[in-house]
């Protein structure tokens, strides 16, 4: 996918997301009105943060597909992780708005009223969420796009949370028991703070450009499958993401007689190799010369210039790729 069909999916996703947060949003609050409900209350008071979030999504959205610059060399992607962070902030505070009004409740009590008619909007609202949240975590892999996927699993929450609503109504409504109500707004409140939280967490990850684990394995399994015999030893493996783009560098030893040219063909090789699994990559190679002591660590059977045979071996796994060059760790 080239990066303008990207760019172009993502603007479509975020704002069918906005659009639907904003029908979410009137729909349930009307809701609210119409029976008093703490319950629907939590609902409708997620739908608000979802479309102050999506509004911030929208916006990073924007910005991180615009091209590098002076002021910013690797590009706008990290607004990304700000904005998921933000939205992950906005949820904590729904949560916490939520908990408040569901404690009042319980100790002064409620009245609720129409709540077959709020079981029926707050179900149809979850409903299509579903289908939302689906969308957008779709997108968002396709796209490689955090604050899809953020906005997608809120968006799912926001299901689950309408979903939960409903069952706790119905029980409200077969029972009699009216103080089901807030404690069920309390019980969803709790599974909101929790998914803000995780957010957050990501969030900050990401800025502290914490080592992905699953992006370490896809890098490090391509490497090892496209290994030659004369790539004697990759060594101070980095990554990091920016928005949907992957950042990568790492020292690569080969024979000290290759020429600028065959180097600079490795690293064309490796680098759309990388492409292959990691669409939005870009890869910067530096090139180190081998010396008398990487003889035995060697592959290369037909080198003319080896001072002695090969008698080592390594696998080059995640530790050995992250680490210091072979001959120095033996």
């Amino acid at each position: 996918m080239n990066t303008s069909k990207n760019n172009l999916l993502k603007k479509k996703a975020v704002l069918l997301s906005l659009t639907v947060g904003i029908f979410m949003f009137l729909a349930k609050i009307g809701a609210y009105y119409i029976t008093g409900s703490t319950a629907i209350f939590s609902d409708a008071a997620e739908s608000v943060v979802h479309v102050a979030a999506t509004m911030m999504a929208l916006y990073s959205i924007y910005l991180s597909i615009k091209p590098a610059d002076e002021s910013h060399l690797y590009g706008h992607g990290n607004i990304e992780y700000f904005s998921a962070g933000v939205e992950g902030l906005l949820i904590v505070a729904a949560a916490l708005t939520i908990i408040y009004s569901s404690i009042h409740d319980i100790i002064y009590g409620v009245k609720t009223e129409k709540l077959d008619t709020g079981i029926w909007i707050i179900g149809a609202a979850g409903f299509v969420n579903l289908f939302l949240g689906f969308y957008l975590i779709q997108k968002g892999k396709e796209t490689n796009s955090l604050t899809l996927i953020a906005d997608g699993k809120h968006v799912f929450t926001d299901s689950f949370t309408s979903i939960g609503v409903v069952i706790g109504l119905l029980l409200v409504i077969l029972t009699g028991f009216v103080l089901l109500d807030p404690i069920i707004a309390f019980i969803v409140a709790v599974n909101i703070l929790f998914t803000g939280y995780k957010l957050m967490r990501e969030s900050i990850g990401g800025l502290m450009h914490e080592t992905d684990k699953d992006l370490l394995n896809t890098i490090a399994g391509k490497l090892s499958e496209i290994k030659k015999e004369y790539w004697i030893d990759i060594h101070h493996l980095r990554f990091w993401k920016s928005g949907d783009k992957v950042f990568i560098d790492f020292h690569l030893i080969v024979p000290f007689y290759f020429s600028v040219k065959q180097s600079h063909l490795e690293e064309e090789f490796i680098e759309l190799s990388l492409l292959e699994v990691l669409p939005f990559s870009g890869v910067r190679i530096h090139m180190d010369y081998c010396k008398e002591n990487v003889c035995k660590y060697c592959n290369y059977s037909v080198c003319q210039e080896r001072s002695e045979p090969k008698s080592i071996s390594f696998n080059w796994d995640n530790g050995k790729l992250l680490g210091d060059p072979v001959y120095s760790t033996k």
